[in-house]
């Protein structure tokens, strides 16, 4: 079960609003082995792209390096669906090399009214996919 405070909830779903017609893309970092999310992390889509996301190598390795520092780990890789549901694609599958990490995909299809706005979280292990509760609380 994914817990997330309603602030990172909107904080998320605000990112996926504002850049879509693109996929939106981030991470939520927390304490390392403690599972919080804690720190809202929006990243750039490198690939600016409506139906594929990409995190630019180089903000990716900076922020690795923060989060080491700061002794934080992964604990939600999110990003936007723009045309279809909230559920990982096989590309999303494929790239998906946190198992630890709980994997939140909102879907702003219904930006262009072409269907009903979700928030899902999953993990993906091996190439295997388990969706799991999201609760969302007003503080920790």
């Amino acid at each position: 079960m994914l817990t997330i405070t309603q602030a990172l909830y909107d904080q998320i779903v605000a990112h996926a609003r504002e850049d879509h017609p693109d996929e939106a893309c981030g991470v939520v970092a927390g304490p390392v082995g403690e599972g919080r999310p804690e720190r809202f992390i929006p990243m750039l889509n490198a690939a600016r792209s409506p139906t594929f996301y990409e995190f630019d190598s180089g903000d990716l390795l900076k922020l690795y390096r923060d989060m080491d520092d700061r002794d934080e780990e992964p604990v939600i890789i999110y990003h936007s669906h723009t045309a279809t549901e909230a559920y990982p694609s096989r590309t999303d599958i494929s790239y998906a090399n946190e198992p630890g990490a709980h994997y939140v995909l909102v879907s702003t299809a219904d930006a262009d009214g072409a269907g009903e706005f979700q928030f899902r979280s999953f993990r993906i292990v091996d190439g295997e996919v388990t969706e799991e509760e999201v609760t969302v609380v007003a503080a920790y």
